[in-house]
């Protein structure tokens, strides 16, 4: 990549970083494009968000992605947030057009994509979501406009009735799980917690309990214990790699309003994860 005196930048903010696949699939992108950007990952410390905030302006960045443990705590800094992220209450995309910064959230709709391009539809499904965190909201606030009842279940469950309040107010068809005794009632089941990062970590849902004609995702972008188990059952399993893939598509073009190598984006995120 050639950077130039008019290379714009986009970047990633979080905490720790290091980790971070998106450089990769925004670098190819914007090479496979020959358009003048470059996608940097900055480690930002909480304590200073706010002069991270700052210096988009000040730096005239075009733009960056949030992620952990920012998508939250960015709102108040910014100028504008859509009312998407508003509902959801986190960011996970910054778009920076003449020093306004504005807050958008593409993780629900990319969550959305990754199931179409698998097939696999939930108009008039029953769904099941554990987890009430950032990414559950995210991802609910798309699920519940078509499946015909989505359930959720957390441990926490102050966090869970908050969320399930929060949806009844534009939805109708959202219920609390009070155990998961009955996984088999489900079509779709999809982890939206942590559980699965760590090899430690026990396994969020009973796969015993699973039966064939079931679909089960995970939002990690691995092939988690989960999925594992849920294969050997016979279920139909995708990971959080098509999520991670399409919010970075949908932020691509928030920023550039140019329409991605979504393929090319793609065989960046296989050969990172290699």
């Amino acid at each position: 990549m050639k950077i130039t005196g008019r290379t714009r930048i986009t970047g990633l903010y979080g905490y720790p970083v290091e980790h971070t696949l998106s450089p990769l699939m925004h670098n190819a992108a914007f090479e496979h494009l020959g358009i003048d950007y470059c996608y940097l990952p900055f480690s930002v410390h909480p304590d200073s968000l706010k002069n991270a905030i700052d210096a988009i302006r000040a730096l005239n960045l075009t733009g960056v992605n949030v992620t952990i443990p920012h998508k939250e705590s960015v709102l108040p800094y910014l100028d504008e947030v859509n009312e998407e992220a508003l509902f959801i209450g986190a960011v996970n995309t910054i778009v920076n057009h003449e020093k306004k910064l504005t807050g958008y959230n593409t993780d629900g709709r990319g969550f959305m994509r990754s199931l179409s391009e698998n097939d696999i539809f939930t108009d008039n499904k029953k769904v099941l979501i554990v987890g009430a965190g950032g990414a559950s909201r995210a991802i609910c606030y798309y699920l519940s406009e078509k499946a015909a009842k989505l359930y959720l279940f957390d441990i926490d469950k102050i966090k869970l009735e908050r969320l399930a309040s929060d949806l009844s107010e534009i939805r109708e068809n959202i219920h609390i799980l009070n155990d998961t005794a009955n996984l088999s009632d489900f079509d779709l089941l999809i982890n939206a917690t942590p559980l699965g990062l760590k090899a430690t970590d026990p396994v969020p849902l009973d796969v015993s309990l699973l039966s064939p004609h079931q679909t089960v995702c995970d939002l990690i972008y691995k092939k988690t214990p989960l999925l594992a188990l849920a294969a050997q059952k016979g279920c139909k399993t995708i990971d959080g790699l098509g999520m991670l893939l399409w919010q970075g598509v949908l932020a691509f073009e928030l920023w550039t309003r140019t329409l991605p190598p979504v393929d090319v984006m793609r065989n960046a995120l296989m050969s990172g994860l290699k």
